[in-house]
């Protein structure tokens, strides 16, 4: 069964908890890869506000504002290079901070629009479909899959830490 849009809000504002939950590693467990050849847990969590922050301020913003949609489609590759980049400079609590402030902001202002701006399909930067239902479609799986690499990190960390059996 399709999930609605209030359904989707409500699983994409999970997710801020779960950042905050997070706050109680170390700087330093958020500074390690969260595996061999992967990103730290705050260059994952630092991709995931940017992208937040780039959809609300060149799409769902402008759509409360009744501004034409701005949001391209990116180079991927590129944008979370320059997220990696920007994480470097951050610490754990501003990252944190930046995810939540970002995140929330959508939540609410997605929750307070009618269904059917939710709904409305909007022409993108590149002449392309656009719509609030179809951005947290794509999102909320990807937040699941980063959910699961990270769960992946904590069993690890849970593991490393556990005292050794005789």
């Amino acid at each position: 069964m399709a999930k609605t849009t209030s359904e989707m809000v409500e699983e994409f504002s999970g997710f801020i908890s779960y950042v905050q939950e997070l706050g109680g590693l170390s700087e330093e467990h958020w500074n390690n890869p969260i595996a061999e050849g992967k990103w730290t847990l705050k260059d994952i969590v630092c991709h995931m506000m940017l992208w937040d922050k780039y959809f609300y301020e060149e799409g769902i913003e402008k759509i409360t504002l009744g501004q034409p949609v701005t949001v391209k489609h990116l180079n991927f590759n590129e944008f979370n290079a320059n997220a990696m980049e920007y994480a470097k400079g951050q610490t754990k609590d501003s990252m944190i901070k930046q995810f939540v402030e970002c995140r929330s902001k959508i939540i609410n202002v997605v929750s307070e629009l009618p269904e059917e701006a939710r709904l409305k399909e909007y022409r993108d930067g590149d002449g392309k479909k656009f719509s609030i239902r179809g951005y947290l479609r794509g999102f909320v799986p990807h937040d699941k899959h980063h959910r699961k690499q990270i769960d992946k990190y904590l069993k690890s960390i849970q593991a490393a830490n556990a005292p050794a059996t005789k």
